[in-house]
């Protein structure tokens, strides 16, 4: 199978990982005359979805943005609304609660990253002592790694709030033995270019409540009514996800297994180079094997680079990488410290802004060949050895 990867110098995080099997399915969805939104290839998607990330319920959308937005509306959130979310995290899920016309209200995490129980639930007992309980909690998969489903549906559940999973960075990814995507009421994948699999743009919404998915469908197709006419009695989005589209998601979803694991081929080799540097740790590294009932799906490796011990600092490394044309990124700014975000109630206790200053991600993409990686892994031997040697 060949790997279609247009020639390039520059080594990026996560670039898509396409082949010639991708380009015959396009091809065949073309020539099938379903060149209009959705079609059998978007139906055959949807279900290979669902049985992939065990739901009965799976809603190919345009993105995993339109699937939190109307997984929010969906479950009910109305203008005023309260939703507790992750400040580490993409924008996007923040401004998905914008949409909605909802109130976010952010919780910082804890060392792995992920949404921390303890402050979450200081966050629910603050909101309903203020007489406007959450409607819904929507926790992050950050860079991959499943947060604690059990404990946060718990604290949810208590406080009478649903739970939409943000898992757009976690296909693959398991949790107690059952995938990250299983989780919640609902729960949404992104196939954005730069994800462990992707449909170019798109995402999908999972669930086991079929009336759900149903709501979704409905507003996903600007809300029409099932008449002759164009009859619409409330606002509807254009959001699904093209019959062409949905032909490339169903290979990548058949090669989704051996994309995750050349990706983690990549972390153990990370690993194995920082391995007894002081002031280095791999972010994620103990989910660097293949079994187990709780692992992330590998898909971006970073590293958290303590300046006072290792020497150097993140950007020092990053700038380094960048000057051989290697592409590094910090960690998400956490949503709390974004100008736009800036005055919305958050919770926090520092973590994520020291994952922010300190966290790096490195290039992890399954695309990647061994003639790149080798290159990345020189580059990062040679800025080793002459700190090592200061």
């Amino acid at each position: 199978m060949t790997t279609l990867l247009p020639h390039q110098d520059r080594i990026h995080l996560s670039s898509p990982d396409v082949t010639e099997a991708e380009e015959m399915a396009l091809v065949r969805a073309l020539r099938s005359g379903w060149v209009a939104p959705l079609g059998p290839e978007v139906d055959a998607f949807e279900a290979e979805l669902a049985a992939r990330f065990g739901r009965t319920q799976a809603v190919a959308l345009s993105s995993g943005t339109a699937g939190l937005h109307l997984g929010l509306l969906a479950l009910g959130v109305q203008r005023g609304d309260v939703v507790v979310t992750s400040t580490m995290t993409f924008a996007a899920t923040v401004n998905a609660i914008t949409y909605a016309g909802a109130e976010a209200v952010l919780v910082d995490c804890d060392e792995t990253g992920n949404m921390d129980p303890a402050l979450l639930e200081e966050a629910l007992e603050d909101c309903r002592a203020d007489g406007r309980p959450a409607k819904v909690v929507l926790p992050v998969d950050l860079l991959g790694k499943p947060v604690d489903h059990d404990h946060i549906r718990a604290l949810a559940e208590a406080h009478g709030a649903r739970v939409l999973s943000d898992a757009a960075e976690s296909a693959g990814a398991v949790h107690c033995g059952r995938p990250a995507a299983a989780y919640g009421d609902a729960a949404v994948l992104s196939f954005n270019g730069n994800k462990i699999m992707t449909t170019s743009g798109g995402g999908a919404l999972l669930t086991d409540d079929a009336d759900l998915a149903e709501r979704v469908r409905y507003l996903a197709t600007q809300a029409r009514q099932p008449v002759v006419h164009y009859e619409h009695t409330e606002i509807g989005y254009n959001y699904r996800l093209s019959n062409l589209l949905a032909a490339v998601g169903r290979v990548q979803l058949a090669r989704l297994d051996e994309m995750i694991e050349r990706r983690r081929q990549h972390r153990l080799r990370y690993i194995e180079q920082f391995r007894g540097l002081p002031g280095l740790t791999v972010f994620g590294e103990p989910s660097g094997a293949a079994g187990g009932s709780t692992r992330d799906n590998w898909w971006l490796t970073s590293v958290l680079i303590d300046p006072l011990r290792a020497g150097f600092s993140q950007e020092d490394l990053r700038l380094s990488l960048a000057s051989h044309d290697i592409e590094a990124r910090p960690l998400w700014k956490p949503m709390h410290l974004q100008p736009v975000f800036l005055g919305v109630r958050a919770f926090v206790n520092g973590t994520s802004e020291r994952l922010f200053q300190t966290g790096l991600a490195l290039p992890s993409g399954s695309v990647l060949g061994q003639e790149q990686i080798d290159r990345v892994h020189g580059v990062l031997a040679d800025f080793l050895q002459v700190h090592r040697a200061a």
